[in-house]
């Protein structure tokens, strides 16, 4: 081997590789585990309108162990994210002491079901939280069977859409367990809408019925309590204490 000088300059090259990696582990190892370089500020970006600093402070200490390089991000989110308004979290580094979170909080849309909990948010989701009983009034009431926020919040908002033509709003959408929608204007009128149907869509009813509010309906000397638009070429209103006519 002494005699093959392509071998001995291989072998030396791979003594130098072998130290350099262990001193790159080493290092690594003592940057993990040195004292000196804590985590000394950490600074959330964005306002923070309904979560408290109490919250974030019982559950962020307990994640905050290591320092700037052991510092575990992922235990920060996870803790984090465990309080009710917060929706998701994103944490950085930032050299050498700064922790930077980003928290982005529930925007609630609407109250679901009848219990004033649970809301859903922009994105369809089902969250609970507290908010001041005035505010969670002010939330349109949407319920549906479990796993269809995301379907109800949608139907809102084209319900919406559809009656701001005649200056009205919905301000409760239901979604029965047989599949059945209802909802419920601003001025009190229930509208049963019913199933979705193939030669009758549930929007298609609804137009019918919005194309000839503003001279049959808003006229009226007294606010039919029930409209049903079950039908498959016209609709029925009841007005409180009396029979039925289309």
């Amino acid at each position: 081997m002494w005699h093959k000088p392509q071998l001995l300059n291989a072998l030396a090259d791979l003594l130098m590789l072998v130290a350099a990696a262990a001193l790159l582990a080493g290092g690594a190892v003592w940057l993990v585990r040195v004292p000196s370089l804590p985590v000394k500020q950490v600074v959330f970006t964005d306002a923070l309108p309904h979560t408290r600093r109490g919250e974030i402070e019982q559950v962020l200490p307990s994640a905050l162990r290591g320092n700037f390089f052991s510092l575990d991000l992922e235990a920060v989110r996870v803790a984090l994210e465990q309080l009710p308004w917060v929706r998701k979290v994103q944490v950085r580094r930032v050299w050498p002491a700064r922790l930077e979170i980003a928290i982005e909080e529930h925007r609630p849309l609407a109250r679901w079901g009848e219990g004033f909990v649970e809301m859903v948010n922009s994105h369809g989701e089902v969250f609970a939280a507290l908010l001041p009983e005035e505010d969670m009034a002010k939330l349109p009431l949407l319920v549906g069977p479990p796993g269809t926020a995301r379907e109800v919040l949608e139907r809102y908002a084209e319900f919406t859409d559809l009656f701001a033509a005649v200056g009205e709003r919905p301000v409760q959408v239901m979604l029965s367990p047989r599949l059945a929608w209802q909802l419920k204007l601003n001025n009190g009128v229930r509208v049963e809408i019913g199933r979705e149907h193939p030669k009758s869509p549930v929007e298609a009813r609804l137009k019918r019925f919005v194309d000839v509010y503003s001279g049959m309906v808003a006229n009226l000397p007294v606010a039919p309590a029930v409209v049903d638009l079950r039908y498959p070429n016209g609709f029925a209103m009841k007005v409180a204490g009396e029979g039925k006519g289309k």
